[in-house]
C-alpha cells in the first residue's frame, strides 16, 4: 500500500511540474540572460512590422514594432495551451533611436518576467504605445521555424545562407501569400508585404546540399533495384537452361496405339 501511495504521489508531482502548477521557472528573467549580446546586430530599419533572422545554430533574432506597452511572448504547446518563450539579449528601441538593454528596461519602470503560459515584457514607463521596437533572441528547431504572430502587420523571415524553400516536401511556407528573394550572401528573404492575418507563420527549409544527398540516395536505390531485377532475370534464365538440359522441359510424343486387344 505504501508503494502505491508513493507512486501516486510521484505521478501527481510529475503532472504538477509538467503543467506548471508549481510555478517552477516563473518570475523575473535573469539579468545576464537579458543583457547578453545578440549573435549579430538587430535589424532595426527593416521597414517591416516584424523582422526575423534565423541563425545557423537554430536560434533566431526578432525585431517587433510595438503597438502596446505590454508584449506577451509564447509558443503553443500542441494541447490548446501555451508555454513561455525563452528570450535573451532583449533590447528596446525608442522612436528617437535610443536603445535600452533588458536591465535598463527594468530601471526605467519596465519588467520582463515568465509566467506559466508566457513571457511578459512591460516596456518602460515613458515608452510610447506605438513607434518603438522590441528585439530579442530565442531558440527554434532545425530546418523548421514556427512562431505566433505577436503583432499585426507585415513580416519578413531571413534564412541562413544556402537554405532554400523551393523544392516541394522539403520546403514549405505558410501563409502562402509571400514573396521570396535571394541576397548577395545567399540568404532567402521571405516577405509578407500585406498584413498577416493568420495566428502564426511557418517556414520549413533545407540546405541546398540536402537535395544532392537525397538525389544520390535515390539514385543508389534505383541502381540496387535495377541490379536486383537483372540478377533475378539471370537466375530465371539459368534455371530454364538447366531444366532444358535435364529434359524436364522436353515434350515426349505419345506413340502408344492404346491398350492391347481385348482391353479396349
Amino acid at each position: 500500500m505504501n508503494r502505491r501511495l508513493l507512486l501516486a504521489a510521484g505521478c501527481l508531482a510529475l503532472l504538477a511540474v509538467t503543467s506548471g502548477c508549481l510555478g517552477i521557472g516563473t518570475g523575473p528573467v535573469d539579468p545576464e540572460q537579458l543583457d547578453s549580446e545578440p549573435a549579430a546586430a538587430y535589424e532595426w530599419e527593416s521597414n517591416r512590422t516584424a523582422h526575423i533572422a534565423i541563425q545557423e545554430n537554430t536560434q533566431f533574432r526578432t525585431v517587433l514594432e510595438t503597438n502596446s506597452t505590454t508584449v506577451e511572448l509564447y509558443r503553443e504547446d500542441g494541447f490548446g495551451g501555451t508555454n513561455p518563450l525563452s528570450v535573451e539579449a532583449v533590447r528596446y528601441r525608442y522612436p528617437d533611436g535610443t536603445v535600452l538593454t533588458g536591465t535598463e528596461i527594468r530601471e526605467e519602470g519596465g519588467e520582463i518576467r515568465r509566467t506559466r503560459d508566457e513571457t511578459v515584457v512591460e516596456l518602460p514607463d515613458d515608452a510610447p504605445a506605438s513607434g518603438g521596437s522590441l528585439a530579442f533572441t530565442s531558440g527554434g528547431t532545425p530546418k523548421r521555424f514556427t512562431l505566433p504572430t505577436y503583432v499585426d502587420g507585415t513580416y519578413e523571415v531571413v534564412l541562413p545562407p544556402d537554405r532554400r524553400i523551393d523544392f516541394p516536401v522539403f520546403g514549405q511556407v505558410s501563409p502562402r501569400n509571400y514573396e521570396a528573394t535571394i541576397d548577395e550572401q545567399s540568404r532567402v528573404h521571405i516577405v509578407w508585404a500585406e498584413p498577416v492575418t493568420t495566428d502564426s507563420i511557418s517556414v520549413q527549409f533545407y540546405l541546398q546540399r540536402d537535395l544532392y544527398i537525397f538525389g544520390g540516395i535515390a539514385a543508389l536505390v534505383v541502381l540496387v533495384g535495377v541490379g536486383g531485377l537483372l540478377y533475378y532475370r539471370r537466375q530465371i534464365d539459368r534455371l530454364r537452361r538447366q531444366r532444358h538440359e535435364m529434359g524436364i522441359d522436353v515434350e515426349v510424343e505419345d506413340d502408344d496405339d492404346g491398350p492391347p486387344p481385348g482391353m479396349r
